[in-house]
């Protein structure tokens, strides 16, 4: 994105003057052929801006897409963290990828903001940030012509639309269990918990002895929402005072027990954004299996 060029075109009209000089002659004239009239050449043919990407046939300019993985890069900085120029590309391109697909469906679904509606989002952002020099201002800070300024808004409020919509069909109940875990970190110290329960031993009282905080109560969970697919499969397939065996992941070994199970309980706020988060995801993830994606060379 390039900052705004106030550039002013040059029109060059040329006249050309056809001067016929006539001598005097006593014989008839030659009959001078009829010209053939020439035809007009064709105006040159403005040269492409070079795409970085594009999604079924809408691009991203190269310029564009470079002011973007700088913004990203800036603000990564801001926030303390380091990140390789092929990351942050990565990054980016994974974004606009999904902007992109999300403002072409919203289009498809009969969204689209207007040329009135885009001014008034410019007007309301130039009287918050100053005035509309300030906001020229800011948009050459940031790497923005006006017109790519323009583009980007009108793409970001496409997609937010069709964001909204498709997490609007997440309901706000759901299958949900009530779940407590034993969580220990070393692999022969949860078989022995594992072995202490099958001996009779009290679950709570070892749920304490690995977490006296929280012993290990993870509330209540709907499908989807557990970060680890393993222990969410436990436990939606364990009976109401049921435990599992040891579970292995990354973050060490598991036993999980339900305490209780609802068929349609009111998802909590975490809970609810987290399953619209997935909603949101499988859907970009489905939609770009189906697209036309073309990456530059890097």
């Amino acid at each position: 994105m390039l900052p705004r060029n106030n550039r002013t075109k040059n029109i060059c009209i040329l006249f050309l003057a056809l001067g016929l000089s006539a001598c005097a002659s006593f014989s008839p004239p030659t009959p001078v052929p009829t010209p053939t009239a020439s035809s007009t050449p064709e105006p040159p043919t403005a040269t492409p801006e070079p795409m970085a990407l594009t999604v079924n046939g809408e691009g991203i300019t190269l310029v564009e897409f470079d002011a973007e993985v700088g913004r990203y890069t800036a603000a990564q900085t801001a926030l303390g963290k380091t990140v390789e120029p092929s990351a942050a590309a990565s990054t980016v391109i994974e974004d606009l990828v999904a902007q992109l697909l999300l403002a072409q469906s919203a289009r498809v679904n009969g969204f689209t903001l207007e040329d009135a509606a885009l001014q008034a989002r410019v007007d309301s952002l130039a009287t918050q940030i100053g005035g509309a020099e300030a906001l020229t201002g800011w948009e050459s800070a940031h790497g923005y012509s006006d017109q790519a300024f323009r583009s980007a808004l009108r793409r970001s409020a496409e997609a937010a639309w069709m964001r909204d919509k498709i997490i609007s069909t997440v309901p706000s109940t759901a299958e949900q269990v009530h779940v407590q875990q034993i969580l220990l970190y070393n692999q022969d110290t949860a078989i022995s918990f594992l072995n202490q329960l099958n001996g009779g031993a009290d679950f709570d009282e070892l749920a304490f002895r690995a977490d006296p905080f929280a012993r290990g109560d993870l509330g209540w969970v709907p499908r989807g929402y557990l970060l680890n697919s393993q222990i969410e499969e436990a436990a939606f397939n364990l009976t109401v005072g049921q435990y599992s065996d040891v579970i292995t992941t990354d973050v060490g070994f598991h036993i999980v027990r339900v305490l209780e199970r609802d068929s349609n309980r009111a998802l909590s706020p975490d809970a609810l954004l987290s399953l619209q988060e997935l909603a949101l995801r499988k859907w970009i993830e489905e939609q770009r299996a189906q697209a036309n994606v073309v990456l530059a060379p890097q």
